[in-house]
């Protein structure tokens, strides 16, 4: 792995649940993020609720300018998802500084795997030490829709 990217001098990380901005995410996922398009606000409310959330603020305003969150055990498995940059601060950095830092802080757990689904982002993930599956035919999935 290549050194951990560093935030931008101005922002802020913490996983801190009291400081998400819930509207703001909801608005992100629901309305820009293919993955989740027409998300329901309770529906994103829950997943905050059941996951470890990392955010990025702009200091000293503290809005939040970056999201993501990890489904986990903390003990042996963890799936990345929702990572989203707002366009304004997109090109500086704060997402690769937020997925170094959410690689960091789940590899002090000792996972044997963190996953992560990604349609248009493989370079910026590979720069930080995600792989492809060696053995994706070992890996099922149950959809609903």
């Amino acid at each position: 792995m290549t050194d951990t990217p560093r935030l931008p001098e101005g922002y802020e990380i913490s996983t801190d649940p009291a400081r998400i901005d819930a509207a703001r995410v909801h608005r992100w996922l629901s309305t820009d993020a293919y993955w989740a398009l027409g998300r329901s606000r309770e529906k994103q409310d829950r997943a905050i609720e059941g996951s470890l959330n990392f955010g990025v603020y702009a200091t000293p305003s503290g809005d939040q300018v970056a999201y993501a969150r990890v489904v986990t055990d903390r003990a042996t498995f963890a799936w990345l998802c929702d990572v989203y940059v707002d366009p304004s601060v997109r090109g500086k950095g704060v997402g690769t500084a937020l997925v170094a830092a959410v690689r960091e802080e789940l590899l002090g757990f000792g996972p044997k795997r963190v996953m992560l689904a990604t349609h248009d982002a493989h370079g910026v993930y590979e720069k930080l030490g995600f792989r492809p599956l060696d053995r994706p035919d070992h890996y099922l999935a149950l959809t609903s829709g």
